[in-house]
Order: C-alpha cells, then sequence, then structure tokens
C-alpha cells in the first residue's frame, strides 16, 4: 500500500473508480462528464497533497448555544481557491442561491443529530464551528470533508447533479468529520473501509433523523439524488443491499461486495475502502432491523459508544470493530440481550466473526 497510516486523506463520497470509470466514458454524448470526471480526479489529488502539507486545525469555537454550533456558507464560484467568499452565517435568512442554502440546511440536519441523539455538541463536543463551501471548481464531481471544512462541487450535468442536493451525502461527509474528531482511523484496508462504513452510517442517521423515518421506513442510500434521472442509478451505496446501488451503461454495475465471501483484495483506493465497507454498512443494517425502531436509538448509540470510547486501535480491522460492537451491546443492555444477541448475529451474517 502506498498510504502510510495516520496519512491524512481527503475524504470524497464519490469512489476514485467510478470517477475512472466516467473519465474513460467514449459515448460522445458524455463527453462533458468525462472530462470533468478527469479534472474532478485532479482536484482530488490536489486535495490529498494540500492535507498531507497543512496538519488538522481546531477551529475557534467562539459563543454558542449547546447542540448550536455556528455554521458558515462560502461560495467559491467556480474556482479552486478555499475558502471562497462568504455566503451565509448562522442566524442569517435564505439567500437565492440553492446550494447555499441546502448546505446551511443540512449542517442544521447534522448536528441536530448528534446533539438530540448523542448529546454530543458538535464535532469536537466543545461547539466546533461547521464551515462548508460550495459551487467549488468547474463541473466538480464529489463532496468533500478536507479536514477543516465540508467542499462540494455542482457536478457535471450529464452523470452527476449537484452535490448538495443530497443530505445522505452531506451527512456522510459529517461521518468523516466525525471519525476523525474520535477514534481517527488509519484511511487503509479495513480500518479505512470501517472510516467510510462509519460514515455512510452517520450520514444514513442524519437523513432518517430528519425525515422522522424508522428502520423500516428508511431508503438506506447513500448520495440519494446525486445521479441524473435518465442513468439507471438509485444513489452512490446502498446499507441494504451493498451492490445494487446502481447498474448502469455509463457508471457500470456496483461493485460492493454485502459479505467477506467477496471481500475484495486491491491496492486500488487506499486498500479498497469504499468497495469493502459495504460489509459493515450491512451488518449495521441488519442490526437496525432486527431491532425495529429508530437506527439512531439502540444501534446508533452502540456504534458512537465504540467510535468515542477511545478503545479503537487506529489500524482496527473488521473483526476487532465486531468484538467491540459486541461488548458495546452487552455492556449497555446486558449479555443475552436482544441488542447484545443482534450485534453478533449480524457480524456473523456478514461473515466476519465464525
Amino acid at each position: 500500500m502506498s498510504v502510510a497510516a495516520h496519512t491524512p486523506v481527503q475524504c470524497g463520497i464519490v469512489p476514485p473508480q467510478l470517477l475512472v470509470r466516467v473519465a474513460r466514458q467514449g459515448d460522445p454524448r458524455f463527453a462533458g462528464a468525462a472530462a470533468a470526471a478527469r479534472d474532478s480526479l485532479l482536484c482530488d489529488e490536489a486535495f490529498r497533497d494540500t492535507r498531507r502539507a497543512a496538519p488538522v486545525q481546531h477551529l475557534d469555537q467562539g459563543l454558542h448555544r449547546p447542540g448550536a454550533a455556528p455554521r458558515s456558507v462560502w461560495n467559491a464560484r467556480g474556482s479552486e481557491l478555499l475558502p471562497g467568499i462568504q455566503a451565509r452565517t448562522e442566524g442569517t435568512p435564505p439567500t437565492p442561491d440553492a446550494a447555499v442554502n441546502e448546505v446551511y440546511d443540512g449542517l442544521g440536519s447534522a448536528r441536530v443529530l448528534l446533539w438530540n441523539a448523542f448529546h454530543r455538541d458538535s464535532l469536537d463536543d466543545h461547539g466546533m464551528p461547521l464551515r462548508a463551501t460550495v459551487h467549488f471548481a468547474s463541473h466538480y464531481d464529489n463532496a468533500v470533508w478536507d479536514g477543516s471544512r465540508f467542499v462540494f462541487g455542482d457536478g457535471d450535468g450529464q452523470v452527476f447533479a449537484r452535490f448538495t442536493r443530497s443530505l445522505s451525502a452531506l451527512g456522510h461527509e459529517f461521518g468523516h468529520a466525525l471519525v476523525q474528531q474520535t477514534a481517527d482511523l488509519d484511511y487503509l484496508g479495513q480500518s479505512g473501509a470501517l472510516h467510510e462504513s462509519l460514515a455512510d452510517v452517520f450520514g444514513s442517521l442524519v437523513d432518517q433523523y430528519a425525515h422522522g423515518h424508522s428502520a423500516a421506513q428508511a431508503t438506506w442510500l447513500i448520495g440519494e439524488g446525486l445521479f441524473i434521472d435518465e442513468l439507471d442509478a438509485h444513489a452512490i451505496r446502498s446499507l441494504k443491499a451493498p451492490g445494487t446501488a446502481y447498474n448502469d451503461d455509463v457508471l457500470g454495475k456496483d461493485p460492493q461486495p454485502s459479505s467477506m465471501a467477496d471481500y475484495v483484495e486491491t491496492d486500488d483506493d487506499n486498500g479498497g475502502v469504499h468497495l469493502n465497507s459495504g460489509i459493515p454498512n450491512r451488518a449495521f443494517f441488519l442490526v437496525a432491523t432486527w431491532l425495529g425502531g429508530n437506527a439512531w436509538e439502540a444501534p446508533g448509540q452502540i456504534w458512537y459508544n465504540t467510535l468515542t470510547a477511545g478503545t479503537l486501535a487506529p489500524c482496527v480491522d473488521f473483526t476487532g470493530f465486531a468484538r467491540a460492537t459486541t461488548r458495546t451491546a452487552s455492556s449497555m443492555f446486558g449479555e443475552g440481550s436482544t441488542e447484545h444477541t443482534a450485534v453478533a448475529a449480524a457480524w456473523r451474517e456478514v461473515g466476519v466473526v465464525a
């Protein structure tokens, strides 16, 4: 593997292999999308280089009401210069720019979930301000947590729509930021796939909480609404059925495995972090649906408490995380409880533990 442990990495919602697939598209109808995908890959590489050079710095908290960390949204106006021009700050009214308002409202939904469900005051539990930039670059095909702010592209209009349209996509990037502020898992191999999975879990929880959906009502899709309607694509990923989010001539077929039987061994994408995350994703879905009710309650509490307990090694693998969540369930609800049994059974179902 080429990426060393603890090297800061850019965390985007679109897997690089999907952008590569679009970039190689030979259909002249999608020439613009192919060019945009190539440019987006270069932008992602620039994000990675920037984060290697500049360690993450905590932001000044300032005064705020607990659970209501201040939000600010900036407009890059198609440039690659961050942060851009300030477009909206905490407490100000909506603007004519839909992307600005979508991000402002989405960050509000994410901070409300953290406070109401987990009694956590923003990402760092100390009211860390939430900053985002929209309209980044020209036709940028991604949404990114760059270590200090959330960055959203407008998409190419032929394959990807604007990335602020999807609350689960914003929640996914919020999840990456939360992992960084807590367990700070290595973005490599199985620990990297857990990083991606935890981002998907919290992205789905943000969406479910905002819409008041129970585990049974939820779509369990990440990035729903990011593809244009003409494509045979529901979302970027599915926690319910990894490998079924899209199947289209332009995009190919969703390659995510749903169990260890189909685990992908690869050096690409930091060891397949976007692919193999489907395995722990499905484990969480199974726990949530077996228990019923709201996924942010018992299942979300188990995953959150495991993430924030301070006991996870940065290089934890699937087996280590499975054991940790099972121990958490036992500690919270009792050995042999319904919750403990469901967690253990879910990890067996996806083949992580025997």
